[in-house]
């Protein structure tokens, strides 16, 4: 694919030494798993419960039975030991086996012929809106999120775009950010209305061979081979002047647009390859071909900014982005003038200002990631399979885009890459988790779950509850409960961004932490439900389950206590290491399977160190919540160019634990407590690799003095600034010629 002559310059990273080197995605399609992979997993799970055993067993014997727990305070140690080490295990058991249910489904999974979609797509097929919610998003991000839904093939294909920016903004970057947003649906309807034209009208010529009833010719193969290439040159041109900033537009032009424009290319070469050898395709064939062409640029884009009318909720969440579109769907609507704004009222469809159709199905799809072209296509699909009647939600959890340009942005998108591993391999035990970022609802289950309430005089209608700030995750237990299930289709279909950098991470991480356990308690709800309807409630189900909602909880609280309370040294077996050992090589493996090294397992360790207190933090939310009964604040993952400022706490905890875990192995020397002092030196020289290499030094400071800074300066008011002191201009003068930092508050 072609690139403009800025690319170069317009490059808004520089790239950091240990960033990530790939510029080709993992395989859509996973590759075939080996007998020795599955036979080492297997192993792998065996090893580690009979570690485990062991573990359990010698110190019950030696702490209990021989009596080394001689006080209530080494019967209490030993008693908490046994239960952070089995909850550790249990987590790592959660991933080994869901490796394992993943290596099943890769093996067992078929691919559906394109002819077979083909055929699909020449009936009747179900009506799809695409919803992408969106708030204060930079423009060229929304455009390529918009260009992939658009150039999803389907004949009938609606995308709307949901702003949820601020209607009347109050500076003039989140005004240009707003018309921006309001104005592009617009300009890439106007950009594929070019191509689309060309292909209706050839399309056309094809139709007129069922009507006449004339049997195609070579020349007729010929015509729609240049129809084809015509709608690749294109999509060349399309990829040829999208701006080039980061390795998402990369990624977007390359393995989007040029993926779609190869396939195309095919096609043509064999339809010339079949006339040069007199061979002719059945009119029905020409056509439907015709008019797959047609329905890859046919798209109806739009948009809707719910913030606009008192009659919609203004819950600042994602949740209510959507619901506030999605409870309209089906209905006309009239704009009506109120005391306090605009509002739409249901009315008769010749009355209407706004008529909204009511699809089969809803493709929700986060501003920041992307499709690949066949998405839809064989999702839907799917859905439309009788074994698939029961199916809510149907989605290929999300990966990273290849070749980030920092060191965190690797090592997070590589923890995103093993996730989807472990996602699929949910499926295998039936405990699918919505995971939010991309999906296909059937919209009738959405009608299942959904609940009214009222704003004032105004219907409320949740059909994505926005009771926690992981939405998703109550939803799936909200469909479990009404009988639906979900599934995750077996391919790598779907992109997203992962924070480039520390500040932003740490808002997105202590969101996913944030909410587990207050739906915890509805497993049961599921449970129950499921055993009124006939249906056996499978432990493997229920565990993973409970492990996704509440490992980020337990392994927190685990590890922590790990870190910091002296325990008895009789409780460090030479055997422990051995329970841990096969998930870290298992992880290992799993990561040079995704491409990255094996190494990564230490870093990414390390990495979790210094993430220990956002996950705390975000847990600890939780349980606010849960005492208060005060919603958590839904914080969205920044997407600036500048970097993101972290918390305080979130640089100085990790920095305490490497000076904790360094006096610790100080004094293990001094004790001769050479077991103990490996994992302590283990831990100190990890989580001080991830502080330099994920942070960074200059990075923290200037974090660190910025909030110093707010806190002992404060902004002058405008109504002072009229009459300044002699101290505050001093201040302006000195302010005026120091540099600007570029760091973006996102607190």
């Amino acid at each position: 694919m072609g690139r403009s002559q800025n690319d170069a310059s317009k490059r808004s990273v520089r790239r950091q030494w240990g960033s990530d080197r790939r510029s080709m995605p993992i395989p859509m399609v996973p590759p075939p798993v080996s007998d020795r992979r599955i036979m080492l997993g297997r192993l792998a799970i065996v090893l580690s419960v009979a570690a485990w055993v062991v573990y359990v067993f010698i110190t019950i014997v030696q702490q209990f039975v021989e009596g080394q727990a001689h006080s209530a305070r080494l019967v209490i140690e030993a008693i908490a030991y046994l239960l952070v080490v089995t909850a550790l295990t249990a987590s790592a058991l959660a991933y080994l086996l869901t490796r394992i249910g993943f290596f099943y489904r890769s093996r067992a999974h078929r691919r559906v012929p394109r002819a077979v979609l083909d055929a699909f797509f020449a009936r009747d097929v179900p009506s799809v809106t695409v919803l992408i919610p969106s708030y204060q998003e930079d423009e060229r991000v929304v455009r390529t999120t918009l260009l992939s839904a658009a150039l999803q093939e389907h004949p009938s294909l609606r995308v709307v775009l949901l702003v949820d920016d601020p209607p009347h903004p109050t500076t003039a970057a989140a005004r240009a950010l707003l018309e921006a947003a309001r104005a592009l649906p617009g300009r890439v309807q106007a950009e594929l209305a070019v191509p689309l034209e060309r292909a209706r009208a050839a399309a056309d010529r094809f139709e007129s061979l069922l009507s006449d009833g004339r049997a195609p010719t070579t020349d007729d193969m010929r015509a729609l081979a240049q129809m084809y290439t015509e709608a690749a040159d294109w999509l060349r041109e399309l990829g040829g002047r999208h701006e080039m900033v980061d390795h998402a537009d990369d990624f977007f032009v390359d393995h989007v647009i040029g993926a779609l424009a190869g396939d195309l290319d095919t096609i043509a070469a064999a339809l010339r390859a079949g006339a040069d050898e007199g061979a002719t395709l059945p009119p029905e064939r020409l056509v439907g071909m015709a008019r797959r062409v047609v329905a890859t640029f046919h798209a109806e884009l739009s948009s809707f900014e719910r913030k606009q009318y008192e009659s919609s909720s203004h819950l600042p969440n994602k949740a209510m982005n959507l619901n506030s579109y999605i409870s309209l769907m089906g209905g006309s609507f009239h704009e009506v003038s109120t005391p306090t704004g605009r509002a739409l009222v249901r009315c008769p469809p010749a009355m209407a200002d706004l008529v909204v159709p009511d699809p089969d199905y809803v493709l929700t799809l986060d501003a920041d990631s992307v499709l690949l072209p066949e998405y839809c296509a064989r999702l839907l699909y799917l859905m439309e399979q009788n074994g698939f009647a029961d199916v809510a939600v149907a989605q290929t959890p999300y990966s990273s885009y290849p070749g980030a340009a920092t060191r965190v942005e690797r090592i997070a998108g590589a923890t995103t890459d093993v996730q989807h591993i472990v996602h699929q391999g949910m499926t295998h035990y039936d405990a699918t988790f919505w995971v939010g970022a991309n999906a296909l609802l059937r919209k009738r289950a959405l009608d299942d779950i959904v609940t009214i309430d009222h704003e004032g005089n105004w219907e409320v209608r949740r059909y994505i509850q926005d009771r926690t700030v992981i939405e998703d995750t109550e939803s799936t237990i909200d469909l479990g409960i009404n009988g639906w299930s979900l599934y995750n289709y077996p391919e790598r279909l779907s992109y997203s961004s992962t924070p480039p950098d520390f500040g932003s991470l740490c808002i997105q991480r202590q969101r996913w932490a944030n909410g587990g356990l207050l739906i915890l308690s509805r497993l049961r709800e599921k449970a129950r439900a499921r055993r009124s309807q006939g249906e056996r409630n499978r432990f493997g189900e229920l565990f993973l389950r409970a492990n996704y909602m509440a490992s980020i909880f337990w392994a927190s609280i685990c590890l922590l206590i790990l870190l910091i309370y002296p325990f008895n040294a009789g409780l460090l077996k030479p055997i422990l290491p051995l329970i841990a050992l096969p998930y870290f090589a298992m992880m290992a493996s799993d990561l040079k399977y995704c491409g990255y090294k094996r190494l990564d397992v230490l870093r990414i360790y390390g990495f979790n160190l210094i993430l220990l207190p956002v996950n705390l933090s975000g847990t600890f939310a939780s349980l606010l919540q849960l005492i208060t009964g005060e919603k958590s604040a839904f914080k969205r993952t920044p997407k600036v160019q500048n970097r993101t400022t972290a918390r305080p706490l979130f640089i100085l905890a990790p920095i305490a634990l490497i000076v904790y875990s360094v006096i610790v192995a100080v004094l293990d020397v001094q004790r001769e407590q050479w077991s103990h002092l490996f994992f302590a030196a283990l831990n100190a020289a990890l989580a001080l690799y991830a502080l330099v290499a994920f942070v960074g030094i200059r990075n923290g400071m200037v974090d660190l003095w910025m909030h110093l800074r707010s806190w002992l300066y404060r902004p002058v008011p405008a109504a002072r600034q009229a009459a300044p002191t002699l101290a505050t201009s001093a201040a302006s003068a000195a302010s005026a010629t120091s540099p600007a930092l570029g760091v973006a508050h996102a607190d």
